[in-house]
């Protein structure tokens, strides 16, 4: 369907970001996997390969703007969103993806073998019971939990001078009213080309 690439490609266009043609491809094949896996595990509720484009990869990549180097952990990754599209559009940094649901992992593990990708590690398990010593630069997600859980879940994986981003649809105050006297809020409006739903991001550091 030539529609497809052609979607992917105004998308980020309109986004105003540099996705490099090899990296559209690599788009291209990880939402071709993602259909295929769908059929069979329902990884995602959206079965239009079109509005995926627009719901799963122009969604995600909305945020590009808004990314630092370079080691990154993705909280509630379900299906590899949004780090495995991170992942293969900046291959120079780090992306761990932690999710509990064996089967999406599984889809996630797959994904990053066919697509070769070097910068990816996957963790089937909830953020509460992994223990780790590695520390994260950023830490991102889509679709975990308010804004507060996912602080307070995760701020022992962040390292110095590191922040969080959380990725949300309407715009609720509740989202980002959490101990703001220790944390720096910004809250993102982001445009995600023909989606007619809402989307925001909030950005979380440190207070200076």
């Amino acid at each position: 369907m030539t529609q497809i690439p052609e979607k992917l490609a105004a998308g980020i266009a309109n986004l105003g970001i540099e996705v490099a043609p090899e990296q559209q491809l690599q788009l291209l094949a990880y939402l071709d996997l993602l259909q295929k896996w769908n059929r069979i595990y329902n990884l995602t509720a959206i079965r239009d390969p079109l509005k995926m484009v627009t719901h799963h990869l122009l969604d995600c990549l909305a945020i590009t703007p808004y990314l630092w180097p370079k080691n990154w952990l993705d909280v509630g990754s379900g299906a590899g969103l949004p780090g495995l599209v991170l992942a293969i559009t900046h291959p120079e940094w780090s992306f761990t993806l932690l999710d509990c649901n064996q089967k999406k992992t599984s889809f996630i593990q797959q994904a990053v073998i066919e697509l070769g990708l070097q910068n990816v590690h996957v963790n089937c398990l909830r953020v509460e019971a992994w223990h780790t010593t590695e520390r994260f630069d950023g830490i991102v997600t889509r679709a975990f939990s308010e804004t507060a859980k996912f602080v307070a879940l995760t701020q022992h994986l962040l390292a110095e001078g590191g922040g969080w981003l959380a990725m949300k649809g309407v715009q609720n105050k509740k989202n980002y009213e959490y101990n703001q006297e220790v944390m720096d809020y910004s809250l993102h409006q982001l445009h995600v080309p023909d989606l007619e739903a809402q989307r925001c991001l909030i950005v979380i550091r440190e207070a200076k």
